[in-house]
């Protein structure tokens, strides 16, 4: 369920329908996914799944699937 969301939250940030993220991607695999793009992905995924990513752990996400993981941590859906 978390990775679905996950899904239409980049395809909506990057303008791009086909898309498709997976647990080992990085932002050197998503074209135009820099600083600002960044901030924007975060925000969006803090109000979809209504969750606060506390300024320290926004670094460490080194793949969508650390991401991803801590999403399902926060918010305890899967």
């Amino acid at each position: 369920m978390v990775q679905e969301r996950l899904q239409q939250i980049f395809r909506e940030i990057f303008s791009d329908d086909d898309l498709v993220i997976s647990d080992g991607m990085t932002a050197a695999d998503v074209p135009g996914w820099d600083s600002l793009a960044h901030i924007n992905l975060i925000y969006a995924v803090e109000r979809e799944f209504s969750i606060q990513i506390a300024d320290e752990r926004l670094a460490s996400f080194a793949t969508v699937g650390d991401l991803r993981e801590h999403i399902e941590e926060l918010s305890g859906v899967h």
